[in-house]
């Protein structure tokens, strides 16, 4: 079941959806239009698997070799004999189509097309390919970071097939995953909850009720959260929690209207961990 896979994207998301894949003995190709970026992703995941990943699923004499079977891919041509494509590039439908546009004509008919969207409508993506490919096509939204995280939300769209949804499920617990069916709604699950939780935490910010440092703490020792919103923004960008509150508040309105004081984070330049500040210095 999907041997072959192919990861579009070698951002945090991509690459280590690319390290579960491998580490469950899958030949895998990852490709970006930025190789620079694709060759510090090799890098990252050899220092994971140096410090060391869960590697209590995964069968033994698999680990050790388990870079060899990623290969980067320099074209989207190079996907054309893969079982499974997962996208995992940014936020942006037209990119997302576009991909997907391109996969349709590359690969085989048996292909089965997988975004690693975290807000878009599964279905709006579906549209990007042929009419008979769209059986073939569905959501799967990991969460970061991949090697730990265990959920997986898998979301079939209109015109999924029911035999793809459960080969899809299957091959998420094969790579030692859980994961769940959701509806195709923007948002999914995860992500509405999410949102809502950290647009109030925002709130609380702004209102001079607590610190972005005792919030996290809060969440942490009162909610038994492994991490706080805050610290959660700054591992994933901020620019990118704008982005999804964007995309919900298109579709739901003003609950989750991005917060001024988020938007004004970004606009200094302040976009988490990556850049060296965010709401915490690093």
């Amino acid at each position: 079941m999907f041997r072959k896979v192919g990861v579009v994207g070698a951002g945090l998301m991509g690459a280590e959806i690319a390290l579960v894949s491998a580490l469950s003995g899958r030949s895998v190709l990852l490709n970006d239009a930025n190789r620079d970026l694709t060759e510090k992703a090799l890098s990252r995941l050899n220092g994971l698997l140096e410090k060391g990943v869960d590697r209590g699923f995964y069968e033994a004499g698999v680990v050790e070799d388990v870079m060899p079977r990623i290969e980067v891919a320099e074209d989207l041509d190079s996907f054309a004999d893969r079982d499974l494509v997962i996208e995992a590039v940014f936020e942006d439908e037209v990119v997302k189509g576009d991909i997907f546009s391109r996969l349709d004509h590359i690969t085989s008919d048996h292909t089965v097309f997988a975004s690693n969207t975290s807000s878009i409508s599964i279905t709006a993506l579906a549209s990007h390919v042929q009419e008979s490919r769209r059986k073939k096509f569905l959501g799967t939204h990991f969460f970061s970071p991949v090697s730990r995280m265990k959920l997986v939300e898998v979301i079939p769209a209109l015109d999924t097939d029911v035999d793809v949804l459960e080969s899809m499920m299957n091959f998420c617990k094969d790579i030692g995953k859980t994961p769940i069916k959701v509806k195709d709604v923007v948002g999914f699950a995860v992500n509405r909850m999410l949102h809502a939780f950290m647009i109030e935490a925002m709130r609380l910010v702004e209102e001079g009720v607590a610190t972005p440092e005792d919030i996290d703490l809060a969440c942490r020792l009162g909610l038994g959260h492994a991490i706080g919103p805050f610290q959660l923004m700054d591992a994933t960008q901020i620019s990118l929690s704008v982005q999804v509150e964007e995309i919900l508040h298109d579709a739901y309105g003003d609950r989750f209207k991005p917060r001024p004081l988020m938007k004004q984070m970004v606009q200094a330049g302040y976009n988490g961990k990556k850049v060296g500040r965010g709401w915490y210095k690093y």
